[in-house]
C-alpha cells in the first residue's frame, strides 16, 4: 500500500465518456473527484476501440468522432480540478468511517465519501485468434483495434472478422492503405447493411479485395515484423496474403473483474441499481452507464449523461451533510474560470 492516502470527496471509477462528464456534475455540486481507470488514457472503450469512427446520437453533434469527443468532455471537467489515476485497476472497495476506502493494484489509496461506478462493461480485452507466435508480432504488425488509421497509410493490411468494427475499418481504410483484404469464413456479414452496402461497392471498385469464406491459419515474418497471412478454406487449403498489418476483430472478452467480488447486488453481469439515484445495494456507491442496469435501461451514451447529472445529486447529501442543494441551471451557476 502507497505511503500516501489521498482524500477527496467521489471517487469516479472509470474514464469513458460517462465517468468524464461525472466529474463535471459533481464538480457543480462543488464535489471534489479523483478517477480511477484500468486504462492509460482517457475515453474508456470510445479511445480504446473507435477513436476516428463518428458517434451520430451525441445532442447537438450531428456527428462526432471518439477522440473528439473525449477531448471535449475532458475539457469540460477540466475546471473542476479531476485527480487521475490512469493505467491502475481498482481492487479493492472497502467500508471507511462513513465513507469508502478505495485501492488499486498499483498501490494508490483514496479516502471518499462516495463511490461512482462508471467502468463501462468492466474489465474487457479482445478475442485473440489461436495462431501459434502471435504474441511476436502484437502491437508491430498484428492489432486489435486502431488508434490511428494513418498508422496503415501505404500498407497492406489484412482485416479478419464479420463485424461492425471488422466492416467499417476496412471501409475507412480502403481510404489510405495500399492493398485492403478482409477474411470472413462466410460471405454474409454481421454489420449494419448501410455499411455492408458500402463494402461491396469497394469490392466492385477493386479498392477492397473479399477472401471469403477463408479463416486465419497462420503467420509469416521474420524479426518481429509481419509478411504475410495464411489462410485455409473450408476444405483446408491454405494461401498466402502479403501483409504488413493484420487487424483481428473478433470482439470483446469482457468479465467484471475485482468488482464482482465487491458484495454489490449483480445482474446478469451488471450491477443492479436504484433508477432514480442509481444507488448500489451499497450505501455510498452508485453506478452509471453500461455496467448500471435496472428496468427500462438503454444503454446509450446520452442516458449515462443524465445518470451521472442524478448520481451526482443523490450523492450531495453524503458529501455536504445537512447542506440544501437548491437545483440551479448552468447558465445561472456557471463554471469556474468562465
Amino acid at each position: 500500500m502507497s505511503d500516501t492516502v489521498h482524500a477527496t470527496d467521489v471517487v469516479i471509477i472509470g474514464a469513458g465518456p460517462v465517468g468524464l462528464f461525472a466529474v463535471f456534475e459533481c464538480g457543480m455540486l462543488k464535489m471534489r473527484a479523483h478517477v480511477v481507470d484500468a486504462l492509460d488514457m482517457l475515453g474508456g472503450q470510445c479511445t480504446a476501440l473507435y477513436p476516428e469512427k463518428p458517434i451520430y446520437d451525441i445532442p447537438a453533434h450531428p456527428a462526432i468522432d471518439g477522440a473528439d469527443l473525449i477531448d471535449r468532455l475532458a475539457q469540460q471537467a477540466a475546471p473542476f480540478g479531476p485527480i487521475y489515476h490512469l493505467g491502475q485497476q481498482v481492487t479493492s472497495l472497502t467500508r471507511q468511517g462513513d465513507g469508502w476506502r478505495v485501492g488499486t493494484d498499483k498501490g494508490t489509496v483514496i479516502d471518499c465519501k462516495a463511490v461512482i461506478i462508471a467502468a463501462g462493461v468492466g474489465a474487457f480485452g479482445p478475442n485473440k485468434p489461436p495462431l501459434e507466435g502471435l504474441e511476436r508480432y502484437e502491437g508491430t504488425g498484428i492489432f486489435y483495434l486502431v488508434k490511428r488509421r494513418q498508422d496503415f497509410a501505404g500498407k497492406r493490411v489484412v482485416i479478419a472478422g464479420g463485424g461492425d468494427s471488422a466492416v467499417d475499418w476496412a471501409i475507412s481504410l480502403s481510404e489510405v492503405a495500399a492493398q485492403v483484404m478482409v477474411v470472413h469464413r462466410r460471405a454474409k456479414f454481421r454489420a449494419a447493411p448501410e455499411s455492408v452496402s458500402r463494402l461491396e461497392a469497394l469490392v466492385k471498385e477493386g479498392r477492397v479485395e473479399m477472401v471469403v469464406p477463408y479463416q486465419l491459419s497462420g503467420l509469416e515474418g521474420e524479426g518481429g515484423t509481419l509478411t504475410g497471412v495464411r489462410v485455409a478454406d473450408l476444405d483446408g487449403q491454405e494461401k498466402v496474403l502479403g501483409a504488413d498489418a493484420l487487424l483481428c476483430f473478433f470482439g470483446l472478452a469482457m468479465n467484471l473483474g475485482p468488482i464482482a467480488d465487491w458484495g454489490l447486488t449483480l445482474e446478469k453481469h451488471h450491477i443492479a441499481v436504484e433508477q432514480r439515484t442509481l444507488a448500489t445495494s451499497a450505501p455510498g456507491i452508485h453506478a452509471i452507464g453500461d455496467i448500471a442496469t435496472y428496468p427500462g435501461k438503454l444503454k446509450l451514451i446520452l442516458c449515462g449523461f443524465s445518470e451521472a447529472a442524478m448520481a451526482a445529486h443523490a450523492i450531495h447529501p453524503l458529501v455536504h451533510p445537512g447542506e440544501a442543494l437548491h437545483f440551479e441551471y448552468s447558465t445561472s451557476k456557471g463554471v469556474p474560470g468562465a
